[in-house]
């Protein structure tokens, strides 16, 4: 993980995770981000529409921290970097896929959820890793306790993060920034509710920067 890479996503300290299920919603939902103060984004590959949702977010706001998420595989690399993410997510750790991502040069943030993982994370170079499922997983507890022994290693929990909890993860000693969803929830996408979640990532800025 490049370092200004990094810097930036400790300055956001909150990832809007985006399930887009139609290319049409990605430049309304990038404009909506970047006009209420979160311009990040990482865009799962769960979806068709992922890979051209994250061109033309790219193509529309230049400027824009755009990742893709859910990435298993080499194949949806290539089509995620030449789409413009810059930054590659994946809910597991596979060494190939890690690999092949520092063959090409772009930065990947694997998830782990034992000490195992992480080991073999840090085996490949990474410092810089995804904890997931984070609540499913034992939450900050288990955060803190993965942590101790690796002391260079930073998180950035996803997965069961709300509002009522992001603080509390924040606040946690070498948590980085969290993942989350309640600001862009495909629900509130699919109906191109603009304004509550405007609304919405308003007050998560405000929250996480309190």
């Amino acid at each position: 993980m490049p370092q200004t890479l990094l810097e930036k996503l400790k300055k956001f300290k909150v990832v809007p995770v985006i399930q887009i299920d139609d290319v049409e919603q990605a430049v309304p939902l990038a404009k909506t981000l970047v006009e209420n103060g979160l311009p990040v984004a990482e865009v799962t590959f769960r979806t068709e529409a992922a890979e051209e949702a994250i061109r033309k977010m790219r193509e529309a706001y230049p400027d824009m921290c755009i990742g893709a998420g859910t990435v298993l595989n080499s194949g949806q690399v290539d089509r995620a970097k030449d789409a413009g993410a810059e930054f590659i997510v994946a809910p597991g750790l596979n060494p190939n896929t890690v690999r092949y991502c520092q063959q090409q040069g772009i930065a990947m943030v694997p998830g782990v959820n034992n000490p195992s993982q992480i080991e073999q994370a840090m085996e490949l170079g990474l410092t810089f890793l995804k904890f997931f499922p984070a609540e499913a997983s034992g939450g900050i507890n288990m955060i803190k306790a993965l942590l101790a022994p690796y002391v260079d290693v930073e998180m950035m929990p996803t997965g069961g993060i709300s509002k009522s909890n992001v603080g509390a993860y924040l606040a946690t000693d070498r948590v980085a920034c969290c993942g989350g969803t309640w600001m862009v929830a495909p629900a509130l996408i699919n109906a191109g509710d603009w304004e509550e979640i405007g609304r919405l990532v308003r007050e998560a800025v405000e929250l996480v920067n309190q």
